[in-house]
């Protein structure tokens, strides 16, 4: 009889015990730590530094801290690590950091340079190459690896100004000229398993009217600018709809069960109603990508 109730506490003790915790890498740069190279550490860098694994030890929590606390909140279990350099493309990740990055992670999400390219903004041939050597690595590493790409958003000084690349086309574009970027780093690869739509995100967020298309010329009431005042790296705004569309894709949860008295948004100085209309342009555009993804035809 002893022995059958020692059993029974043991079957309890184990089934009370939580799910073993799911591995993430975000390898990036300051799209990903949440802030400009050597400016003063915003809300979203200095984010619960404690909750992340920072690989580089600099102390970043970053978007990835933003993505932690949101599947704590949805009762999900993650291990989250970054490592991150600034204004890095995915070459120099490969080249320098190899050694620290290329373990046997669960999933792994790859940004790369806000251009592509910095001597050659818009061509991918860079990040096709090295997306998929990483991913390879990580393979390797675990063969059952999910590998995802962060395609990043249109950068307004690259737009807006004379010097930047995109000057005179429709601010949208730049971002859906990076998508269809990190979409070749995809069709390049078998290890990759897909594309994360941040910057269509903000497109949606900008086309909807939630934020603001042009800061040079001053928010418009009832608007918020996704971009930080340097009008290239995000504001509070810019990188918390960056990972509520991060926590979409990875999750499969619905950005909006986190809810307008989201704690991780008051967190960072949002309101509710911010909050609540940056998480519907988040779900919104993951739903447009389903759509797609379904009404595409089957591969050859």
């Amino acid at each position: 009889m002893q022995f059958h109730r020692r059993l029974l506490a043991a079957v309890l003790g184990a089934l009370a015990l939580p799910a073993s915790a799911t591995t993430i890498l975000f390898i990036g740069n300051s799209f990903t730590f949440g802030a400009p190279a050597g400016a003063p550490a915003p809300l979203v860098q200095s984010y619960k530094p404690d909750t992340v694994t920072d690989l580089n030890k600099s102390g970043i929590g970053g978007v990835p801290a933003l993505f932690k606390a949101m599947t704590v909140q949805a009762g999900l279990h993650y291990d989250v690590s970054l490592e991150t350099i600034p204004g890095a493309g995915l070459e120099r990740h490969y080249n320098e950091k190899l050694g620290l990055i290329a373990g046997a992670y669960d999933q792994v999400v790859l940004q790369s340079y806000s251009t592509l390219d910095k001597n050659r903004p818009g061509n991918p041939a860079l990040l096709i190459k090295y997306a998929g050597l990483l991913a390879q690595v990580f393979r390797e590493r675990n063969p059952k690896v999910h590998v995802m790409l962060n395609s990043t958003w249109s950068r307004a000084d690259q737009t807006w100004t004379p010097q930047g690349a995109w000057y005179g086309k429709p601010v949208e574009q730049m971002a859906l000229d990076l998508r269809r970027g990190y979409d070749a780093a995809d069709a390049a690869s078998n290890l990759i398993d897909g594309v994360i739509p941040v910057g269509q995100a903000w497109n949606r967020a900008i086309a909807t009217g939630v934020a603001d298309p042009n800061p040079y010329d001053g928010i418009k009431a009832g608007q918020v600018d996704l971009w930080a005042p340097d009008h290239y790296h995000g504001s509070v705004h810019g990188y918390y709809l960056e990972a509520l569309t991060l926590f979409g894709a990875i999750t499969g949860r619905d950005p909006r069960s986190l809810g307008a008295n989201d704690a991780i948004a008051r967190d960072i100085g949002i309101a509710p109603a911010t909050a609540a209309a940056l998480q519907r342009c988040a779900a919104e555009q993951l739903e447009a990508e389903k759509k797609t993804r379904a009404s595409a035809p089957p591969a050859a």
